[in-house]
């Protein structure tokens, strides 16, 4: 419904390029051009000053930018609201997810509230969870599932489960049949560590503070942004790792790893998170009390 002219404007002004606002329309450069080219003559002014590759907005920009966002945002409240006079939940949901939720979990979530809601589209935006909570907070998602317990005023958290984290080691590992085990066994031992800003990182850091071991002082063979990589690195024995159990439950039941739990036990939580003053709309609480629900369900069947 909203001028497309001023989405395209918007689009760009998100972005910082053209190039980048086209590939997230859909649409080709010069079409991206064209709009923004409209606007400015509508206007009578330039809105972007571009260089460097880069863009960056005018004066006369900010301004359109500021009211840009209030007019979306009522655009899109409005097709929300009368889309819920049919009493059938539809439209897009913007949703982000860390990476494990996205790999482990997510799948799961979207068959069943796909089934449920098909005339809903997911748009499903994947990064370590402090990433994601950025993008929630900057407005550019609607619901995001992340791993870390969120102490942002203006975010909206809501518990949905929790998972445990173990160490994995390749079979016939000196931990491997151990029935927990502590930060002070693990000290020495090369460690295949994630990379920052990844909510298990931060996690594991603090297991080995708590037990007096600094991060500086563990002996990282490797820090990956990958979570595949680091159980194919673990399982060729390369170093140890830890991971949440949902991440392994494939590995740990083919015998390539082991799970060994953590003394003291390690959790991660799966945090539903939502911004607090923007527009709230029937699908966004939908999704979020469905995603409660559901992880507790998977929980239960995955630790029987």
């Amino acid at each position: 419904m909203a001028d497309r002219r001023l989405q395209v404007f918007h689009a760009v002004a998100r972005q910082g390029s053209f190039t980048r606002a086209a590939e997230a329309l859909f649409m080709t450069q010069p079409a991206v051009t064209f709009q923004v080219k409209q606007l400015e003559e509508e206007f009578n002014t330039r809105l972007f000053d571009r260089g460097h590759g880069r863009v960056s907005l005018t004066a006369a920009g900010e301004l359109v930018m500021a009211y840009a966002e209030r007019i979306l945002g009522l655009s899109d409240e409005m097709e929300m609201r009368v889309s819920e006079l049919t009493d059938e939940l539809s439209g897009v949901l913007q949703l982000g997810v860390s990476t494990t939720i996205g790999a482990y979990w997510l799948p799961w979530l979207i068959e069943g509230f796909k089934r449920r809601y098909p005339r809903v589209v997911p748009r499903v935006s994947v990064g370590n969870s402090q990433l994601v909570e950025n993008r929630v907070m900057d407005r550019q998602l609607d619901v995001g599932l992340i791993e870390i317990v969120t102490d942002q005023p203006t975010l909206e958290r809501r518990g949905a489960g929790r998972d445990d984290l173990l160490l994995i080691v390749p079979p016939g590992h000196p931990l491997a049949g151990e029935k927990s085990v502590k930060a002070a066994q693990l000290a020495g031992l090369p460690l295949l560590h994630r990379e920052p800003g990844n909510a298990i990182r931060e996690l594991v850091d603090q297991f080995f503070v708590a037990a007096g071991i600094a991060p500086d002082g563990l002996n990282v063979a490797a820090e990956l942004g990958s979570l595949d990589t680091v159980k194919h690195l673990v399982a060729h024995g390369l170093g140890f790792a830890i991971a949440s159990r949902a991440a392994i439950l494939n590995e740990i039941r083919v015998g390539t790893l082991v799970g060994v739990p953590l003394d003291p036990p390690l959790y991660t939580p799966l945090e539903v998170i939502i911004l607090k003053d923007k527009f709230r709309s029937r699908l966004v609480n939908t999704f979020a009390d469905f995603v409660i629900e559901e992880i507790a369900r998977l929980s239960a069947d995955r630790n029987p």
